[in-house]
């Protein structure tokens, strides 16, 4: 089935609301409330945290410590309101995406047709949770294009839209209000209180929301893991921000690589934890991949990505939706 070319703005932004459950619980949410999504058919369930609309100043100033150059020059952006989940995405709702197998042991009847129809990824061939621990752990090696499949599934589960954040709403997320280096403040001594990072995490992950929330409420924006975007990775993007403000900014992928991540991991130091700092993906995630082409799914060397899930206060219409959903993976070789 061929779909419309996506257009980020409206997908951003968009008026229509389209379900494919109608006995949703949550589909009528009011923004500005916090709210607990239930995957109907299963126990489990997920938080997600209501944020404000706003302008901040995007990147960082050229005296912050450890500043790169990439995060120049500050620009101020606008941004609407979305919820954004409370943690990072854990194994526990990960997994029945992964394994329809499980996911049915997961479910209390059968998996309807519209869930049976997403495309799911290709078995790992090496243990994904690299030994590091499952339960209420954040799920990790998946890429870009297997987040958003993720996505798409929790749509046909839900009938809500659920998308990966857009760097600048990941970063007016992490700040949480604040102008400083973390959302915390300049010091990174205090990163231990709000952060897993190579210094105290024994390089592995741990069980999200461990340690203390941001302002708005969110758990492990520095730290742990980091997390997908939705953007191309451009070092040289906020050039063209310099001398005007913007409203809800994407980096449009054109390519396979790379694409932004941020937020810092349990591997990095807690200078690469910053609210400002850019991360790309990068093709050596899939060095060991055997595979010719290379998997579209799986990053098997890079057990410190995972994901966040967004949710727009005005979701896009059922074509936009779709054409997100629905983009063809570009091959690996």
């Amino acid at each position: 089935m061929n779909f419309p070319k996506l257009s980020f703005s409206l997908l951003l932004a968009g008026v229509t609301y389209f379900t494919l459950t109608p006995n949703l619980a949550h589909s009528q949410q009011r923004s500005g409330e916090p709210y607990t999504q239930e995957i109907p058919g299963t126990k489990l369930k997920f938080d997600m945290v209501a944020i404000p609309g706003g302008e901040f100043l995007m990147g960082s100033p050229a005296s912050e410590k450890g500043r790169e150059e990439d995060e120049g020059p500050q620009h101020p952006v606008k941004v609407d309101p979305f919820w954004m989940g409370k943690y990072e995405v854990t194994w526990d709702i990960f997994e029945p995406f992964v394994y329809k197998d499980y996911e049915v042991t997961q479910s209390n009847g059968t998996v309807s047709a519209e869930v049976d129809a997403v495309a799911r990824p290709t078995k790992p061939y090496l243990d994904m949770t690299f030994g590091m621990g499952k339960e209420n752990h954040p799920a990790v090696g998946m890429t870009q294009y297997s987040a958003i499949q993720f996505c798409k599934w929790l749509y046909a589960r839900t009938g809500v839209f659920y998308r990966l954040p857009t760097e600048a709403e990941w970063e007016y997320a992490s700040r949480a209000g604040s102008k400083t280096a973390y959302s915390f403040g300049d010091d990174a001594a205090a990163a231990g209180e709000y952060a897993w990072h190579q210094e105290n995490s024994n390089k592995e992950t741990h069980p999200v929301g461990s340690k203390k929330p941001n302002a708005w409420g969110l758990y492990d924006m520095h730290g742990n893991v980091a997390e997908w975007t939705m953007d191309q990775y451009i070092p040289d993007y906020y050039k063209k921000f310099k001398s005007k403000a913007t409203a809800n900014p994407v980096a449009t992928p054109v390519n396979l690589y790379p694409h932004v991540v941020r937020g810092g991991s349990f591997e990095d130091e807690p200078v690469a934890l910053r609210s400002a700092n850019r991360e790309g993906s990068d093709p050596n995630w899939k060095r060991i991949d055997p595979q010719i082409p290379k998997s579209n799914w799986w990053f098997p060397e890079a057990p410190f990505v995972g994901l966040r899930l967004v949710r727009p206060v005005n979701p896009p219409s059922k074509a936009e939706i779709e054409a997100y959903y629905n983009q063809e993976p570009t091959p690996d070789y």
